[in-house]
C-alpha cells in the first residue's frame, strides 16, 4: 500500500492534479505490476519495478538501443529510477495471442519471422549476457529443483540423474554450436503487440547474445499455443530460407538448422515448465500451471524424434507427465 501511495506521489505532478483512473494489468511473469492510466481520451501504461527486486538498468538502457534501431517498443515518458515507477506510452491491448484465429495467421507470423531475423542482426552491447554454458547448466537446473523435485516431490533415481545430465549436455552442445546473434528470449504471443499497425515488442529487457534458433522456437513453439503441424513444417521452411537470406546462417543445411531448432525447443521447454512451477511456488502464481502439460508433451513429442534423446522423452512421458498429472489435481489453476 505505501508502494502505491509512493507511485501516486510520481503521477501527480505529470498531470498537473488532473483526474485520473488507474487499472492493474494482470498476467505478468516478473516482479513486474502495470496499471493503465485513462484520462479523457489519453491512455497510458505505468510501470511499478522496485529496483529492490529487479535491475532496472537493462530496461531502460536496451529501451534506447532497439528504439534506435527501428523496432516499435513502449516509450519511457517519465521515470523515477530510484523507486522503480516508470510513466510508458500505451501500445493497446492487441497482442499477437488475440490474433491467432485470425486467417491471416500465417501472413502474420511471416513478418515476425522477418522482424526476429532483424532483431538477431543487433550488434551485441552492454547489459546483453552471453548465453554461454554456465548459463545455460542455470537455466536447465530449473526444471529439476522446481518441477520434478519442488512440484512433484520426486527422488531422481541414480539412472535418472546420469541421463538428465547426458540429455542436457546434447542440448548445451546444441545450443552452442549454433552462430550467436542477439536473442530477445521470449518472443512469444503474449509479448508481440500489434499497434498502430505496426508489430511491437515488450519484455525486451533480458536480451542476450545466444543461438540463431531461440527466439524462432519462442514463436513457433509457443508454450501458450501450438500450431498445426503442417503450419509449422511451412513456417520453420520460410525461417531457414529467410535467415539465410539475412545472413544469420552460411553453409547450413536444412537438416542441421532443423535440429538446432528442435533441441533449442527441448532445452527452452524443460526450462519454462520449471518457471512455470516456480511461479506457483515460490511466486503464488497459479494462472501459469495450465501451460505446464502442453509443455511437457511438446518435450515428449520433440525428444522421441531425435535418436540421442529418445531415452529423455520416454523418461518425460511415463514418469514426469503421470506425476504432473497427479499433482495438478491437487493445485488450483486458477
Amino acid at each position: 500500500m505505501n508502494r502505491y501511495k509512493s507511485l501516486q506521489q510520481f503521477l501527480n505532478p505529470h498531470f498537473d492534479d488532473e483526474v485520473y483512473q488507474l487499472a492493474a494489468i494482470t498476467g505478468d511473469a516478473s516482479f513486474r505490476r502495470y496499471f493503465r492510466l485513462n484520462r479523457g481520451q489519453e491512455s497510458y501504461i505505468v510501470m511499478d519495478s522496485d529496483p529492490a527486486k529487479l535491475d532496472n538498468t537493462p530496461y531502460i538502457e536496451l529501451n534506447k538501443v532497439f528504439s534506435e534501431h527501428g523496432f516499435k517498443l513502449p516509450k519511457i515518458l517519465h521515470a523515477d529510477e530510484k523507486q522503480g515507477f516508470f510513466l510508458l506510452s500505451d501500445l493497446g491491448n492487441i497482442h499477437l495471442a488475440d490474433m491467432l484465429d485470425d486467417k491471416e495467421r500465417i501472413n502474420h507470423y511471416k513478418h515476425l519471422i522477418k522482424l526476429s531475423a532483424q532483431w538477431a542482426k543487433m550488434p551485441p552491447v552492454e547489459h546483453m549476457e552471453d548465453f554461454d554454458r554456465a548459463f545455460l547448466e542455470l537455466e536447465l537446473s530449473i526444471f529439476l529443483e522446481w518441477l520434478v523435485e519442488g512440484l512433484l516431490e520426486l527422488k531422481v533415481t541414480a539412472a535418472e540423474r546420469t541421463l538428465w545430465q547426458t540429455s542436457c549436455e546434447l542440448l548445451i552442445e546444441n545450443i552452442l554450436a549454433q552462430p550467436s546473434v542477439t536473442v530477445h528470449r521470449d518472443f512469444h504471443s503474449r509479448n508481440i503487440m500489434h499497434s498502430e499497425q505496426q508489430w511491437a515488442i515488450i519484455d525486451y529487457q533480458d536480451a542476450v547474445q545466444g543461438p540463431v534458433c531461440y527466439d524462432l522456437v519462442s514463436l513457433l513453439r509457443d508454450c501458450y499455443f501450438k500450431l498445426p503441424h503442417d503450419e509449422l513444417e511451412y513456417l520453420l521452411e520460410h525461417a531457414f530460407t529467410e535467415f539465410e537470406q539475412q545472413g544469420l546462417i552460411n553453409n547450413t543445411s536444412f537438416a542441421t538448422f532443423k535440429q538446432w531448432f528442435d533441441l533449442t525447443g527441448i532445452q527452452r521447454h524443460l526450462k519454462a515448465a520449471g518457471i512455470f512451477c516456480r511461479l506457483n511456488l515460490r511466486d503464488g502464481k497459479l494462472g501459469y500451471m495450465d501451460n505446464v502439460l502442453p509443455t511437457l508433451r511438446y518435450i515428449s513429442d520433440v525428444a522421441q524424434e531425435h535418436s540421442s534423446l529418445v531415452e529423455l522423452g520416454k523418461w518425460i512421458n511415463s514418469t514426469i507427465i503421470p506425476a504432473t498429472l497427479a499433482a495438478l489435481n491437487k493445485v488450483p489453476t486458477k
